[in-house]
């Protein structure tokens, strides 16, 4: 998917051509022009526009609310048009123009729009912010000529009616009428750096050896603001504590302690490439990541690291976590472990409390796989299986409990309102 396409019309709006066909578990590479910046990225074929311009490029400005096309928050251009970026998955937009709020205008060139919005006051919270400019802005370019008395069946696309809507017909009324003839083109386009990879780095495109491959890879950064979840557990091993030390200096073997996880590749002793799969209940996800030490103090038995991880459905997983083995009375060692979980799109929505309960038993998982390793070098398949179903037990378990506790409240809530 590296050619652009033939697009074709189908009455008022052009849309793109057929390509190729990609399955549901594979990922394409679509090329377009975001902003006057022609960026390539690689996207499951299920991720709609608005996520990969959010997510993938950094363009946040562009907001999603119903995400089923209905309230115009996410409004962007296509093609010169308005679209709703909800409603377009990416792999449709190979070879596109898109035009976001962030291209409208810059913060130095304001365009007259957004220098209306301000001087009218026209938002509240600014959720629709974005919206209502690129609409308006849609609406000014394609038919200048709509009547003041008009604008508010002209602009319903964009549901928002909160005590800046008076505002934002007025300052669209005020722009249409300074410029008769059409709104000036958007002021913020122009060639620039933006988050997504580039052309330059497409699968396939091997490097000459490892060294050249590393620094290729940009260091792990976490999510700003708090985690989805916070892990602490603490374990008693029979193996003493320089053994265990062995294995949590080994990624290799530190990664087969997780259940369902692998080494990849290593590019240096500090930065290893993994992937890990996940069941859910019905929902199995398989991340694929990076893991990058941080710190390693062989002194006091501690190992801090931090890992982020992306499925080729949306999800994606950061955290922040570290290990501390301390040698125990018995000649045995006391593991610890704490994480910051950072979850986001599809895996986010199992909650806070599952996503916490599943990790802890994982970690303890872990940990039973570290003690096998100190005392034997490795970790059996049959041990490994074991601690998977587990696994899997403990996120079904933790999915009745949650739904046995709302069932609970709601039956608590129905008495009271009767009593």
């Amino acid at each position: 998917m590296t050619a652009a396409p033939e697009r074709h019309d189908t009455g008022s709006r052009r849309v793109p051509a057929p390509v190729a066909r990609v399955a549901a578990h594979e990922t394409a590479e679509v090329t377009f022009v975001v902003n006057g910046t022609e960026t390539t990225v690689e996207v499951p074929p299920r991720a709609h526009l608005g996520d990969v311009l959010r997510e993938r490029l950094g363009l946040t400005g562009t907001h999603l609310g119903c995400e089923h096309g209905v309230c115009g928050m996410c409004t962007v251009l296509l093609d010169g048009e308005a679209a709703r970026a909800c409603l377009l998955f990416a792999v449709q937009c190979e070879g596109a123009e898109i035009v976001t709020v962030e291209g409208l205008g810059s913060p130095d060139d304001q365009h007259p729009l957004q220098q209306a919005f301000s001087a009218h006051h026209a938002l509240q919270c600014g959720f629709c912010t974005p919206g209502m400019l690129m609409s308006s802005y849609d609406l000014l370019a394609n038919e200048p000529e709509t009547a003041e008395e008009d604008l508010p069946e002209a602009m319903s696309g964009v549901l928002c009616r909160c005590t800046g809507y008076r505002g934002i017909l007025a300052a669209v009324s005020d722009v249409a009428g300074t410029y008769p003839d059409g709104v000036p083109e958007p002021r913020g386009c122009a060639p620039r750096m933006l988050v997504g990879r580039s052309a330059a780095s497409r699968p396939g495109d091997a490097p000459e050896d490892t060294a050249a491959a590393a620094p290729q890879l940009s260091e792990v950064r976490l999510p700003s603001g708090p985690p989805s979840a916070v892990v602490d557990v603490t374990s008693q091993l029979t193996s003493p504590v320089d053994r265990v030390w062995a294995v949590l200096t080994d990624f290799d073997l530190l990664a087969r302690c997780l259940p369902g996880a692998q080494l990849v590749e290593s590019y240096d002793e500090d930065r290893h490439r993994g992937r890990a799969t996940v069941a859910l209940g019905p929902v199995k996800l398989s991340f694929e990541g990076l893991a990058q030490v941080v710190e390693r103090d062989p002194d006091t038995h501690r190992l801090r690291f931090h890992g982020q991880g992306k499925d080729t459905g949306g999800s994606a997983t950061s955290a922040d976590v570290v290990l501390a083995a301390t040698p125990t009375a018995d000649g045995g060692t006391e593991l610890t472990a704490h994480a910051d979980v950072h979850l986001s799109g599809r895996v986010a929505q199992f909650g806070r409390a599952l996503a916490g309960d599943v990790s802890r038993r994982l970690f303890e998982q872990f940990a039973a796989g570290v003690d096998e390793a100190a005392e034997t070098g490795s970790v059996s398949e049959v041990s490994l299986a074991r601690r998977l179903r587990l696994a899997a037990g403990a996120a079904r378990d933790a999915a009745v409990g949650a739904l046995r506790r709302t069932a609970h409240r709601v039956r608590d809530r129905i008495r009271h309102g009767n009593a």
